[in-house]
């Protein structure tokens, strides 16, 4: 999830950061279509509210502030291109079995990830509450017997958590990235929660030179040994290995895009095409 101004026409007011990328049709809605508020909540972390345009709604934190949009038609679709280039980071495990998401918002990748790979069983944990409730109530979160979600701060329950092969951290509020996102101890124990060649899937901001906002940390961490994926929205997807001598089989992850492309009714090739190693 990323925080943006759902009014904004090319900036985040709120933040200064880049809007995502919007489809064509996403961009006639926004400058044809007149938002309609159908669900507006209020827990300990502040407002919540859900609006719709067409056949997209919109979950929004704080005051025009979105972090999710769901295609109700079907919610799997990812329609930012973050979300898929995070499925695609997902696609590097041949055969994963079991997934960890830190942070759900309306479980759009959540959703995708469990119709598209073939995935056991998985864990989400999202901070509020009634985000879940209204995600379900509102933007057709699936129920999932694979499924299983926790409420609670992802950075306390982390450590209780199962051994995964694929762990996806997208943790967003109004004012930005959650602290996980930078702080070493916290990373270092989500690489310690991947099985043998397991894959962390990280959704980080990116500075306007293209670099990850936390790169420092990031590449001592993780000792640069880790796969980026810049897009359009001003966000990079890091993609990072169980182990030092793991590395990106591309020609593996060019076959499952293209298996998956009729289904999936997008091509995630430009992503591939921007992904690099850090090291370079």
């Amino acid at each position: 999830m990323k925080p943006i101004s759902r009014l904004a026409a090319n900036q985040s007011k709120s933040t200064g950061w880049p809007l995502l990328n919007l489809s064509k049709k996403l961009t006639s809605l926004f400058t044809t279509e007149k938002p309609m508020l159908i669900a507006d909540q209020q827990d300990s972390y502040g407002n919540i509210r859900i609006f719709e345009m067409g056949d997209y709604r919109f979950l929004e934190f704080g005051h025009q502030i979105e972090q999710s949009c769901v295609f109700m038609p079907d919610p799997s679709w990812l329609e930012y291109d973050y979300t898929r280039a995070m499925l695609m980071g997902a696609m590097c495990h041949p055969n994963p079995s079991s997934a960890l998401f830190l942070g759900l918002g309306a479980g759009t990748l959540t959703t995708a990830c469990l119709k598209f790979l073939p995935l056991q069983h998985a864990n989400a944990i999202e901070l509020r509450a009634e985000v879940i409730s209204l995600a379900k109530q509102y933007l057709a979160l699936p129920t999932n017997a694979k499924l299983t979600i926790q409420v609670g701060d992802a950075l306390e329950l982390l450590a209780e958590q199962q051994s995964v092969d694929l762990i996806f951290l997208d943790l967003y509020t109004d004012h930005g990235p959650s602290e996980g996102h930078s702080a070493w101890n916290f990373l270092g124990e989500c690489r310690k929660k991947l099985k043998p060649n397991g894959w962390l899937i990280i959704n980080q901001w990116a500075l306007p030179n293209g670099i990850p906002k936390d790169q420092p940390l990031l590449n001592a961490r993780f000792h640069k040994h880790y796969w980026q994926c810049l897009v359009e929205s001003g966000n990079i997807v890091l993609i990072v290995p169980q182990n030092k001598t793991q590395k990106v089989d591309f020609q593996q992850l060019q076959q499952c895009i293209n298996k998956l492309e009729p289904q999936l009714g997008y091509s995630l090739q430009p992503l591939l095409d921007n992904l690099t190693f850090a090291n370079q």
